[in-house]
């Protein structure tokens, strides 16, 4: 099972399921607001740019057929069969209950994320069963779609409730949906707005992925500040070609070894769709680089595997 001499957990996929759970509500929220015209044209805008960055990475579009759940259930165990991946962590997938029963098909190999709406008043006691009852292992939010600022103190006794239960939280910064996509809460785009929240809580596991997605000199500033934030690499990471200086992954991570050393740093891929399903090309390069600049093998296995696992209480 072992990818060229170490075990790999996905810490962060999208299950590609038809249902459409929290993307269903934010959709309904953005017509409101901006009709349905509007929200079109930047959808079709967004398309454009990421029809260049599959283009880039030599991925084919996204299949267009219908499948069932366990279909694709199917699908990702096959091929993460053949690419050598111990286990990936879906962080959405069509609601709670729902990614909830896509992981018990395959416990030892799937595990998920909560991802309902934070801000609904009932959030922290569906957190609670989503964790005690589904088994989810922690939650996900994309930070610039909410509607309210993520440093309200209305969402306190949600932190208190994933503290107490004592799991990661993964919160996405940075442009909503990449380029030319709708726009984003500004307030929530930059990861620095959640330093208060994390030096109250600070027992709380933050994960930020990415790279912070644009926000690297305001990531690195919060992982100063707070201990409790962790870094996922997932992604093609094509946020560095729009910084005002060059920057590639070789640097990245040779910063973030620098600064927050290989034990915040947790390996993801962002893979979500079939027939790219497991993005093994990421693996490869982030991989590659690891060993290029001489990062050494147990830490290697901290960033690719060991961090996951604990986070996810696998061990």
């Amino acid at each position: 099972m072992a990818f060229h001499g170490i075990d790999v957990i996905d810490f962060h996929a999208h299950f590609p399921t038809q249902k459409p759970g929290y993307w269903g509500a934010w959709r309904s929220r953005m017509i409101e607001k901006y009709g349905e015209e509007k929200l079109n044209i930047l959808m079709d805008q967004s398309k454009t740019y990421r029809d260049i960055w599959r283009k880039k990475w030599l991925f084919d579009p996204p299949e267009t057929e219908p499948h069932t759940d366990e279909q694709q259930a199917a699908r990702w165990i096959e091929d993460i069969d053949k690419k050598r991946i111990q286990r990936v962590n879906f962080v959405t997938g069509g609601g709670n209950d729902n990614l909830a029963k896509i992981v018990m098909l395959y416990p030892d190999r799937f595990t998920g994320f909560a991802h309902h709406d934070i801000f609904s008043e009932d959030a922290p006691a569906e957190l609670e069963r989503a964790v005690k009852k589904l088994n989810l292992r922690g939650f996900k939010m994309i930070a610039s779609s909410l509607y309210r600022p993520i440093d309200d103190e209305f969402l306190y006794p949600f932190w208190e409730t994933a503290e107490s239960l004592e799991i990661p939280i993964l919160v996405h910064f940075g442009v909503l949906g990449g380029g030319g996509g709708p726009p984003s809460n500004h307030h929530n785009m930059n990861p620095l707005v959640i330093e208060e929240v994390a030096k109250m809580f600070p027992k709380l596991r933050f994960v930020i992925p990415h790279f912070g997605a644009g926000y690297l000199r305001e990531l690195l500033l919060l992982c100063w500040s707070c201990p409790n934030v962790y870094v996922d690499t997932s992604g093609s990471n094509q946020w560095m070609a729009w910084m005002p200086f060059d920057l590639d992954l070789k640097a990245l991570f040779r910063k973030m070894m620098e600064t927050i050393g290989p034990e915040r740093l947790i390996f993801g891929t962002d893979s979500s769709y079939f027939p790219r399903g497991f993005s093994i090309q990421y693996l490869e390069d982030q991989l590659k680089i690891c060993r290029q600049i001489g990062i050494d093998e147990k830490s290697i296995e901290k960033i690719f595997h060991d961090n996951a696992a604990k986070l996810l209480k696998l061990e």
